[in-house]
C-alpha cells in the first residue's frame, strides 16, 4: 500500500492541477465572451493575429508550469516525469469539468474540441484526451510504486513504445486538419501550415477522427506501461486507482 506521505502528495498536487484547470477554464470563458459569442462550434470565428499569438504563448507557459511541478515533486527522472503527466492529466480533466459547469460545454464526450495549437491545430472528440489523461494517472501510480526506494529506469524499449504511441496519437489529432489544408487551401504549402493564420482557419470543420490510428497509439502506450510494470516484477501489491483513497 502507498504510504501516507505519497497519498498526501497525490491530493496536494491534484489540488494544484484542479486550480490550473479552473484558471484555464476562466481564460476560455473570457475568450468566448470576446471572440466567440455564438459558441465554440466549427467553423471557428477568426481571431486577430495578436490574440492568436498570445494564446500560443499561453499554451507554452502552461507546459512550463506543468514541467516545473514535475521537477519539484519528483525525486528522480522517472518520478519527475510521472508527476508531470499526473498534473497534466488532472488539469486536463478538470478543465472540461469546469467548462461544463460554467458554459454547459462540451455538449457530450463526442463534441469536437481544439486540443492544442502547436505546431498545427489538434482536434478530436473530448473523450480522446480524457482517456489519455486517465492512462497518464495510472502510469504515474505505476512509476511511483516502482520507484519507491530505488531508481528503476523506464528503459529504451519502453520509451520507444511510449514515444511512438504518443506520436501516433498526436498524428490522429492533426491528420484531419492537415488533410483539409491540403485539399481546401489554395496554394497549400507545408510552410503555410505552421502559420498562426492557418491554425485559426475560419472555414475548417472537422470531418473524421481516425479512431483506428488513435487506438494504435493507445495500444503502444499501454504496452509500454504494462511492460515497465512487469519487467521489474513488482508483485507485493496490485497498483490500482483505489490506492489513492
Amino acid at each position: 500500500m502507498m504510504n501516507k506521505t505519497r497519498i498526501n502528495k497525490y491530493w496536494i498536487i491534484g489540488l494544484f492541477a484542479i486550480a490550473m484547470g479552473l484558471l484555464e477554464c476562466a481564460v476560455v470563458v473570457y475568450l468566448r465572451e470576446l471572440s466567440f459569442p455564438n459558441g465554440f462550434g466549427f467553423p471557428l470565428q477568426t481571431i486577430g493575429h495578436n490574440l492568436a499569438a498570445v494564446e500560443l504563448w499561453r499554451e507554452v507557459a502552461t507546459l512550463v508550469m506543468l514541467i516545473t511541478i514535475g521537477w519539484l515533486c519528483g525525486h528522480n527522472t522517472n518520478t519527475r516525469f510521472g508527476w508531470f503527466i499526473y498534473t497534466f492529466a488532472i488539469w486536463d480533466i478538470f478543465y472540461y469539468v469546469f467548462l461544463k459547469l460554467f458554459l454547459n460545454w462540451p455538449e457530450s464526450l463526442l463534441t469536437w474540441d481544439v486540443l492544442f495549437l502547436l505546431p498545427v491545430m489538434w482536434v478530436g472528440p473530448v473523450w480522446a484526451p480524457i482517456l489519455l489523461s486517465l492512462i497518464m494517472i495510472v502510469f504515474t501510480i505505476v512509476i511511483n510504486h516502482i520507484n519507491t526506494n530505488t531508481n528503476r529506469p523506464i528503459g529504451r524499449l519502453n520509451w520507444a513504445l511510449l514515444i511512438s504511441g504518443s506520436l501516433i496519437c498526436i498524428v490522429s489529432f492533426c491528420i484531419d486538419f492537415i488533410r483539409y489544408s491540403q485539399n481546401k487551401i489554395p496554394n497549400f504549402s507545408w510552410t503555410n501550415l505552421f502559420s498562426i493564420e492557418k491554425t485559426f482557419n475560419q472555414f475548417y470543420v472537422p470531418a473524421d477522427f481516425p479512431v483506428a490510428i488513435f487506438g494504435l497509439g493507445l495500444m503502444l502506450i499501454v504496452s509500454g506501461i504494462i511492460r515497465y510494470y512487469h519487467i521489474h516484477k513488482i508483485s507485493s501489491s496490485q497498483v490500482t486507482l483505489s490506492q489513492l483513497f
